[in-house]
């Protein structure tokens, strides 16, 4: 069973802050997929495909270690 979960990212605003923010997420086990469609001046959206839900506070540190952050809801 796939899942697939969208991420709110604030701060990313090039084509380089969108292959941090993807490297960064890949790495995490189970993922297959990611897909960003990148908002400059707003939100951009993340989506995760992977193998089971992934945990929360994971996402949160690869995004942050990309140099970025997970919109708070």
């Amino acid at each position: 069973m796939t899942t697939n979960t969208t991420y709110a990212v604030q701060g990313m605003t090039c084509g380089h802050c969108v292959s941090a923010v993807t490297e960064e997420i890949s790495k995490l086990p189970g993922v297959t997929a990611v897909e960003i469609d990148l908002r400059p001046n707003d939100v951009s959206l993340v989506a995760v495909t992977s193998e089971s839900p992934l945990d929360e506070h994971a996402v949160d540190a690869a995004v942050d270690e990309a140099g970025y952050q997970v919109a708070s809801s």
